[in-house]
């Protein structure tokens, strides 16, 4: 038998799908439903609060609860599942919260947030950032950071400028960051890959690149990987930092998930790094608010200021209103709860990928399993392409990525798709797997050869 509150919220649904509430519409007070359904008003504010959950209604303060889309539009999203976007799960962006912090943002700083500022970004920022990073071991002077307007632009200025080394060419994993492709074909810089799996690298390799190939700059995402899911052990680290001290070759550590890093010993490759080698990217589009457009890059002194002279280049500097209610969320500590909050998200989101996968996938398919992170990547049958799931996935409203992008031409594969847990909805998880499973096996059916033992599945 349903709970009261559940009925109520039934009967409100019903009223959406047959349009007596439509978008905008003012829901009655709670006094006026309680006394409508002769229930407590606890009652009423419960069932609203689940329908606000579930991005039926919105309230404002001081008015009541007004009704935020249709039932049906609602329910065509519903219908999607969605392991292409890459952004943060909407459900646990802490949106009030922030609004408090920018609020108190335009209080505290007033004419400093809306005239030109410190090129190298707000220094209160840059103090707390400084101590926020020393928690995922990474421990250094304000002096050395440069806010920037995301982690793309950071590697979009740091792949078109000479570095101290003298050198020209750059190496990166393969497959890698969509973005740094772009910026490498950009500028036109030429670049080597090197293979990457959840095994890792051949270190053999990368010292030999690193020897012959006059290298400027190691691209490297350390903690799960973008498309793998992969992330380095700690002598691993060390290992690539040692190289890159012999042989004069700076590392970019794109460290953009490490914060959803379970293991309390895992350290960065910045850490590692006693001479200035590594320059280290922190981003917050992932774990925070997109929106926000604030990422840090930490850089050897001797490049600060060709650092910013380029930067100076592309927009001077960085919005300092999302600095000041950065830098206010940070000091408040209520980073602290958010990030508890969305490590156990995404790694509950990664283990029912994980299951289903396991469970569903042909056994001539094979996965990547990462322990948390946001992706997931499947190798497919050699009769089938990415392009051709994406196609026919996308049919049924399932929506996954082709990570042909991701590869520099001579390293290529079209078989690879990337899966996002970030934006899925958990129960949505397995369906979507089901229907990715046997998308697959109706492709590899098709271009599999006649022969006597499968013809009669031709």
């Amino acid at each position: 038998m349903h709970s009261k509150y559940i009925n109520i919220m039934e009967e409100i649904k019903q009223q959406l799908a047959d349009g007596s509430l439509i978008a905008g519409s003012k829901l009655p007070s709670v006094r006026q439903l309680s006394e409508h359904f002769s229930c407590s008003k606890n009652t009423i504010i419960k069932a609203y609060a689940e329908l606000e959950k579930e991005h039926f209604i919105y309230s404002v303060p001081k008015s009541g609860y007004y009704v935020v889309n249709d039932f049906q539009k609602v329910a065509d999203e519903m219908e999607v599942i969605d392991f292409l976007a890459a952004g943060p799960d909407k459900n646990v962006m802490p949106y009030v919260e922030f609004q408090h912090c920018m609020n108190q943002a335009i209080n505290q700083y007033k004419e400093e947030l809306f005239t030109y500022s410190d090129q190298q970004g707000l220094y209160p920022l840059r103090v707390q950032l400084v101590k926020y990073l020393q928690t995922l071991q990474v421990f250094t002077q304000p002096e050395r950071l440069v806010v920037v307007s995301g982690s793309q632009q950071a590697l979009n200025l740091l792949v078109s400028m000479p570095f101290p080394n003298g050198k020209n060419n750059i190496l990166i994993e393969q497959p890698s960051y969509f973005g740094i492709i772009e910026s490498i074909n950009l500028h036109q810089v030429t670049t080597f890959g090197i293979e990457l799996t959840m095994d890792g690298i051949d270190f053999d390799r990368l010292e030999y690149i690193f020897r012959n190939n006059d290298i400027k700059f190691f691209y490297v995402i350390p903690r799960f990987h973008n498309p793998l899911g992969h992330s380095y052990t700690n002598s691993e680290k060390k290992k690539i930092v040692e190289l890159a001290e012999k042989y004069d070759v700076y590392i970019v550590e794109d460290d953009f998930l490490g914060d959803l890093d379970t293991n309390a010993k895992s350290d960065p490759l910045f850490s590692f790094d006693p001479s200035g080698r590594v320059i280290y990217i922190k981003s917050f589009s992932k774990i925070f608010l997109p929106g926000l457009r604030i990422a840090t890059v930490i850089l050897p002194s001797l490049m600060i200021n060709n650092f910013l002279r380029y930067k100076f280049t592309s927009d001077f500097n960085s919005s300092t209103l999302s600095q000041g209610a950065l830098e206010i969320y940070l000091k408040s500590g209520m980073i602290n709860s958010h990030l508890k909050k969305i490590k156990e998200v995404y790694q509950t989101k990664m283990h029912i990928l994980q299951e289903a996968c396991e469970l569903l996938l042909p056994a001539n398919t094979h996965f990547s399993k990462p322990t948390s992170g946001f992706y997931l990547s499947i190798s497919l049958p050699e009769n089938v392409t990415a392009k051709q799931v994406v196609h026919m996935l996308k049919e049924q409203h399932v929506y996954v990525d082709d990570a042909s992008r991701m590869f520099l031409p001579e390293y290529k594969k079209d078989n690879l798709l990337r899966l996002s847990i970030s934006q899925v909805n958990e129960s949505q998880i397995k369906l979507g797997v089901e229907r990715l499973a046997h998308c697959i096996s109706l492709i590899d059916s098709r271009k599999k050869p006649i022969t006597p033992n499968n013809f009669l599945l031709i």
